[in-house]
């Protein structure tokens, strides 16, 4: 589809700087910027590329101010990268919805399938699972018995929900994910382990998107649950009985252990690893690598293995950085003593 700079101005609520009578038919990152697309400048380090691109519209902040000539035309907006987002969802919502159910599946007949569901090629669902309204299932999806699924939900292939499982409306389950896989419970005897049986679930509410091969376990008793909002990255792993807030992001392969209450609004780095049975505040946000392993009051920033304060961490690795120089020093430094105390002893 075509639209001119004024048509997506108003329907950004934002302002034309340039031609408002440009065309585009796509999307572009700013560096790769062609004729007919549009691009976006959110982020101060692209700015160089908004003076050469050959998009036709960028989309930038209401306080962006050139420093020399451009020749796209600018859409001033609040948010360049939120006003991004929703012209990418109209876009994703013109490509319409599959609906129907394909060959090759196998459906019980105590499922209940609600309007206009998608259900594709080599899906099995299960007895008395219950798929709400305009739900999309992707082929090779798996549904366990008694799993409830919102309406507008989309599980892609391969997809696989134990039995009593509960997701919301409005998610997103990539390919491959995983939920409600037995958590890791074993019970030490002798030199071996016995499996804890897991009998709990998993909820999940709304409007939650898990990555690519992301498994969420069952609780052992009980629910593990992924309050409302929370975005989980590809390959990332929640244990048995875990708790996390809404509206908390995580990066890949992150790893949380069993039983650990995560707070609301936070954002966790690629391979940040927390311990069991401990909590995390509301709005903590741990850099990349982080691991921890104690309960930690909200509104932090923080790094490192132990995680520590962000300041204090990168103080730390300045220290480490300059370990051999100082190591020098000191050494040279330990010699002038020991002659000063030798020249001393010898008057």
């Amino acid at each position: 589809m075509v639209f001119t700079a004024q048509q997506i101005a108003d329907f950004l609520k934002g302002e034309v700087v340039g031609n408002p009578d440009v065309q585009v038919s796509d999307f572009a990152k700013i560096e790769e910027g062609k004729a007919g697309t549009l691009t976006f400048l959110a982020n101060p380090k692209y700015e160089e590329y908004i003076y050469t691109t050959q998009a036709d519209i960028v989309l930038v902040n209401s306080d962006f101010t050139p420093s020399s000539e451009i020749t796209a035309t600018l859409i001033k907006v609040p948010n360049a990268y939120a006003a991004l987002a929703q012209l990418l969802q109209l876009a994703e919502q013109a490509k319409g919805r599959k609906s129907g159910i394909e060959p090759m599946t196998q459906i019980a007949e105590s499922a209940q399938l609600g309007d206009s569901v998608y259900v594709g090629s080599f899906t099995y669902i299960s007895n008395n699972a219950v798929i709400g309204n305009n739900a999309q299932i992707y082929p090779q999806a798996f549904i366990g018995e008694n799993v409830t699924i919102g309406e507008n939900t989309i599980l892609y292939p391969g997809v696989k929900i134990y039995a009593g499982c509960k997701i919301g409306s409005n998610c997103i389950l990539h390919a491959g994910a995983v939920v409600g896989s037995d958590g890791f419970g074993f019970a030490p005897e002798g030199e071996s382990y016995k499996k804890i049986p897991q009998l709990g679930n998993v909820i999940i509410e709304d409007n939650v998107e898990i990555g690519a091969n992301t498994t969420i376990d069952c609780a052992t008793m009980g629910s593990t649950v992924i309050r409302k909002g929370v975005k989980l990255d590809n390959l990332i792993q929640i244990a048995h009985n875990v708790e996390i807030g809404a509206n908390t992001v995580m990066a890949s392969q992150c790893g949380i252990a069993g039983s650990t209450k995560i707070g609301k609004n936070c954002m966790f780095g690629g391979q940040v690893g927390i311990g069991g049975h401990i909590t995390i505040g509301d709005k903590t946000q741990i850099g990349a690598q982080s691991g921890i392993g104690n309960n930690t009051p909200g509104g932090q920033v923080l790094l490192g293995t132990p995680a520590q304060n962000a300041r204090d961490c990168a103080r730390s690795y300045a220290v480490v950085r300059n370990l051999p120089e100082l190591q020098k020093t000191v050494t040279s430094l330990k010699k002038e003593i020991e002659l000063l105390k030798s020249e001393a002893t010898t008057k």
